[in-house]
Formats: C-alpha cells, sequence, structure tokens
C-alpha cells in the first residue's frame, strides 16, 4: 500500500475562481462537514481499488489529511498520506483531481448553502427540486442546447465478471448511436456501460461523450468514483440523489444488482405509477446476459406480487441481445423527446415530472426507524413504495456506509417485519441476493444486516 506523504493540488476546472466570500467559506467549514469530505476525497483518491469496506479504507489511511489554503484568486488543497494509485510519477491523476474539487463543490459549498438564509430551501417539495437542479447546474450537469440522450443505468456493484461484460456491451452499443451514460459512479454495473460507451464514442470519432456519476456522501465513501466518470456530482443525500436522476434521464436501463438496485428500481415504479405521472413517458428496460435471465424472472415475481400485475406494463425485459438494448432504448429516448416537445418542457431537466414528498424526505436509518416501517400491502399503494424503498434504502446502509456498519456492530441486525407474504417475498429475494453474493464484494464472509420477522 504506497502512499503520496504530501502534495499540493489546485482546481482545473471546478472552483477555479472563487470570490472573497467563497473562500471565506470554505475555510469557515464546520467540523461536521469538513470530516465528511476529508471521506470523500479520500474515496476519491483510492479510485481505481475495486472495495466497498469503508470502515477498512478508513483504518488503512487514518494518517490522511486534507487541508484548506487560500490564494488570492481562489484556493488549493494540501494532501498528506494519500493513496498511491491516484497518482502517476508523483503528479495526481488529472481525472482523479477534478473529482477531487467536485466532491469539495458539492459537500462543502453545497452545505454552506443549505445553512445559510437565502441558500437552497430543503424544508418544501419545490425547494427540493430548486436545490436538485441548481446543484446540478453548478456542476455542469444540466446544460442548455445539449441533445437529449441521456441514459441512465442501475445495477449492483457487486456482480458476475458475465454480468459485468454485458454491461459493458450494452454500453458499447449506445455509445455507437451517440447515447451518453449516466450512474451510480461505482463499479461493476456502474463502470461496465460507460467503459462500453467510451469504445463506442471513441469509433464513431465522438470527442464529447458524457459519463456522468451521481452519488452522495454515504455512498461515495465506500464506493469510489470509476474513472470512467468524466462529469462527478455528489447530492446531499440518497433522496436527492435519486430525484436527480430521474430529472436528468431519458431512458432508463437496470442490469442486475443487489439491494441498491432494488431501492432504485422501486423508486422509479413509485414515480411511474404516480396518477399525476400517468402521461409522463420514463422508459425502463431490464437487461441481463442469458445466465442470469433468472434474476429479473424473480424481480418481475417480486413486482407483481407486491405492487400488482399493473406494475409489470412500465418495464420490458431483454435478455442478452445488447443491440436490441440499445436500439430500444433510443426509441425510447425518442419518444421522451417528442412528449417533451408536445408540451414544452426541457430537455434537459424533467420539471413536469411530479414527487411526492414522502419521496424526498430523507429517511435516516435506525435500528428504531427500520423497526417501525409499515410493511402492509393494505397500505395505499404510493405509501406502500415509499416504505419499501426505505425498507431497502436501510439495507443499503447497513452494507456499505460506515455509520450503518457501525449501528450493525453496536447494535446487531435491523429488524424488519410486516405482513408475513410480504415479508416472505422479500425474504427470498434477500436470500437469493446472499446466494448470488450480490450484497457485498467480501460476500464469502458476508453476515446479513438484517432479520425478517
Amino acid at each position: 500500500m504506497s502512499k503520496i506523504s504530501e502534495c499540493t493540488v489546485r482546481p482545473s476546472v471546478s472552483l477555479d475562481l472563487l470570490s472573497h466570500n467563497e473562500i471565506l467559506a470554505a475555510l469557515k467549514t464546520n467540523d461536521e462537514v469538513f470530516r465528511m469530505f476529508r471521506d470523500c476525497a479520500l474515496a476519491v483518491l483510492n479510485t481505481g481499488n475495486d472495495t466497498d469496506e469503508a470502515d477498512e479504507l478508513m483504518k488503512a489511511y487514518e494518517d490522511f489529511s486534507v487541508e484548506i489554503i487560500k490564494e488570492s484568486r481562489g484556493i488549493k488543497l494540501k494532501i498528506n498520506n494519500a493513496p498511491g494509485t491516484a497518482f502517476v510519477d508523483g503528479k495526481m491523476i488529472r481525472g482523479v483531481q477534478e473529482h477531487l474539487f467536485a466532491a469539495l463543490r458539492d459537500i462543502v459549498y453545497t452545505q454552506d448553502k443549505i445553512d445559510r438564509t437565502g441558500g437552497f430551501d430543503i424544508t418544501t417539495s419545490t425547494g427540493i427540486t430548486d436545490a436538485v437542479f441548481r446543484i446540478l447546474r453548478n456542476a455542469g450537469v444540466v446544460r442548455a442546447n445539449t441533445a437529449p440522450n441521456m441514459v441512465v443505468c442501475w445495477g449492483g456493484h457487486s456482480i458476475s465478471r458475465e454480468e459485468y461484460d454485458y454491461s459493458k456491451e450494452v454500453g458499447y452499443h449506445l455509445g455507437l448511436r451517440g447515447v451518453d451514460i449516466a450512474t451510480g459512479c461505482g463499479i461493476g454495473a456502474m463502470k461496465g456501460p460507460m467503459k462500453g460507451a467510451m469504445i463506442g464514442h471513441a469509433k464513431q470519432k465522438n470527442s464529447r461523450g458524457r459519463y456522468v456519476g451521481i452519488s452522495e456522501p454515504g455512498i461515495i465513501a465506500s464506493e469510489s468514483p470509476n474513472p470512467t466518470v468524466n462529469e462527478l456530482v455528489i447530492l446531499p443525500d440518497i433522496e436527492k440523489r435519486l430525484e436527480a436522476f430521474v430529472r436528468l434521464a431519458h431512458s432508463f436501463i437496470v442490469f442486475p444488482g443487489g439491494v441498491g438496485t432494488m431501492e432504485e428500481i422501486l423508486y422509479l415504479l413509485g414515480l411511474v405509477m404516480h396518477e399525476d405521472n400517468a402521461d409522463v413517458p420514463m422508459p425502463l428496460i431490464f437487461a441481463a446476459p442469458s445466465d442470469s435471465a433468472d434474476y429479473f424472472i424473480s424481480m418481475d415475481r417480486f413486482i407483481r406480487n407486491t405492487l400488482g400485475d399493473e406494475a409489470a406494463k412500465y418495464y420490458e425485459i431483454i435478455i442478452d441481445r445488447p443491440e436490441q438494448v440499445a436500439q430500444l432504448s433510443l426509441r425510447n429516448i425518442n419518444r421522451v423527446v417528442a412528449h417533451r416537445r408536445k408540451i414544452n418542457e426541457s430537455y434537459a431537466f424533467n420539471w413536469g415530472l411530479t414527487i411526492p414528498e414522502s419521496m424526498q424526505k430523507p429517511f435516516y436509518t435506525t435500528h428504531e426507524s427500520m423497526a417501525a416501517l409499515q410493511l402492509d400491502p393494505s397500505l395505499p399503494r404510493g405509501e406502500l413504495i415509499s416504505q419499501l424503498r426505505k425498507a431497502y434504502s436501510g439495507l443499503v446502509a447497513g452494507n456499505v456506509k460506515a455509520y450503518g456498519i457501525r449501528q450493525i456492530e453496536q447494535h446487531g441486525p435491523f429488524r424488519l417485519k410486516g405482513d408475513a407474504k410480504l415479508m416472505a417475498a422479500m425474504d427470498t429475494m434477500l436470500k437469493d441476493f446472499v446466494a448470488h453474493k450480490r450484497m457485498k464484494i467480501s460476500a464469502d464472509d458476508y453476515r446479513p444486516c438484517y432479520t425478517i420477522e
């Protein structure tokens, strides 16, 4: 494990020119926010090392430090004991450097705007959507006069080699068709489509390909951005991250994954099945290689058993045939663009999508909040989906987020309880995730972070 004892880096894209007040805001960052930035900075510098053990990374680099230093036109960062993999011949890799300042921009400055009067208002639904838009715009992710061709690809970080290669092949065919990719920015099914699209873009002499990584502090600390990401944005929490995905997307593809992927699917289904979104197209494809066909058969069964057969009309399952996945995605994009044009809606940001406030407010994962979830099919459908989404979000925290892992270590597994039939369906799916090593990369000694009652 090599380390670079000391280096100083300046911004090259984000934060390259700041006012004196903006410089002062960075220097006055409170301790909690700065610790969050420090942890995310370490994760960014660990790019290329495939791990989801946040605590192990923190322990290995306990002597890592980062300091904000004032200059006349802005700031620079002084870094000590950083992972050597972020450097070539003693110089920080350019892409890693850009990710580092993206983390500073999105954690330190966004939190400053949230805390300051007149900054972001995250107490109302419209305020939350405005904050998501402005964070994305400030990161350069929302762009005017740009062709609408963004496909959001979701899927697990802990997947088989066959599933990774398949996601890469799909990305390749998307890239040949000029499609840009947004993912959760990590490894596995988040990395594969981007790498494939990069090759497809290169073959078409497309030097403007976009590989957008959308994360949040709890995730990025355990799942470093993959090196392909050329636009990184970190939202304050998982709910705003999910909203960023659906506001940016022109089409969706889901590859096999674990509890995080299940959370994303439930979030999207909760929106497309909302009555106010009946006329808003959000095309969704489930795609897997033939060896993983059972994954979406089981997923389809779970969705039908919990949300009803009606839910199945909102997605299409394609096994193998990566070129067909890309062709259908392009047709889906064209359908979305036609709709946006018809109603005079922005191509860059889907303002017309209704997101219930219950799906925007952060769910704070604790043993008490997990045990209090109402997992009951008699609930109104929207509320049931919201409760299920929170359950899977809590399991993500227990698996890979540092604070969730510490809760499990201190108090034991989260307890999930509810309707017997629903809990049996969840138990079957979760056991399947465990059996196929979809929970964590270090799955051989995986201990479930939950119990089903």
